[in-house]
């Protein structure tokens, strides 16, 4: 289990996210939702000690989750990669197998035959030898949901992977986000979409600085508790 006891975060005593508690099973699908500024990628960072806490305790199967980060991947906004790094396809594939390879070692059989199924499960294994940089938003954001795959994590982080993608890798990702979950992992997703693509979580966290409610997707999302998360902005209808 991954549970989150009393997660706060403060810049300079105002607070931008306070008394997250919540717990997930494997297995679960979670899409996190709330207005900008809701703290989102906030809760994420703190989560797995990316930026400190003012208070919280986060644990997996009982240890402090960041005693436990070789059993994570996360994959950042694509705002926050330098896409100009020179970089192969397949060498960032190829360091979420840095820690059980080591470092300065050449990479094991079973490494580059992980990293090519990867690969291929995301449909660019022909790319493997271009500059990343060279590759679309789409292509771009395929290479790191490979990483993920490489990495042969318990837990996957996604913090907005469908901004400028394409229809083909936003259908590839949610097809892996189904097999994860068939696998027994836990996933979550920062999200913005309310719309068709929010049908393919089973559970859904309502977030603005605090949660305002967490359950199944069909529990969750009804008009008054998405007036209260987004503050009564126009939304869609659910």
């Amino acid at each position: 289990m991954l549970q989150v006891k009393n997660l706060s975060v403060s810049y300079r005593g105002n607070y931008a996210l306070r008394e997250i508690n919540f717990n997930l099973e494997p297995g679960q699908l979670v899409g996190i939702f709330g207005p900008n500024g809701a703290g989102k990628s906030t809760m994420i960072k703190a989560m797995l000690d990316l930026i400190p806490a003012t208070s919280g305790v986060v644990t997996f199967k009982g240890n402090p989750l960041k005693q436990k980060l070789d059993k994570v991947a996360y994959v950042a906004q694509r705002s926050q990669i330098d896409w100009d790094y020179p970089i192969k396809v397949k060498n960032v594939v190829m360091m979420a197998r840095t820690i059980p390879t080591g470092l300065f070692r050449y990479p094991s059989r079973q490494s580059q035959e992980l990293v090519k199924m990867a690969l291929k499960r995301v449909e660019i294994w022909d790319l493997r030898n271009r500059q990343i940089g060279e590759l679309s938003g789409g292509q771009q954001q395929r290479v790191f949901l490979a990483r993920t795959l490489a990495q042969q994590a318990e837990i996957f982080f996604f913090d907005e992977p469908f901004v400028g993608v394409d229809r083909k890798t936003e259908n590839i990702i949610f097809e892996i986000f189904h097999e994860l979950q068939e696998q027994g992992k836990i996933v979550m997703v920062v999200s913005h979409d309310l719309g068709e693509s929010i049908k393919n979580y089973t559970d859904i966290l309502l977030l603005n600085q605090k949660i305002i409610t967490f359950g199944h997707r069909e529990e969750v999302l009804n008009q008054r508790n998405l007036d209260i998360a987004y503050e009564n902005h126009i939304l869609p209808e659910v």
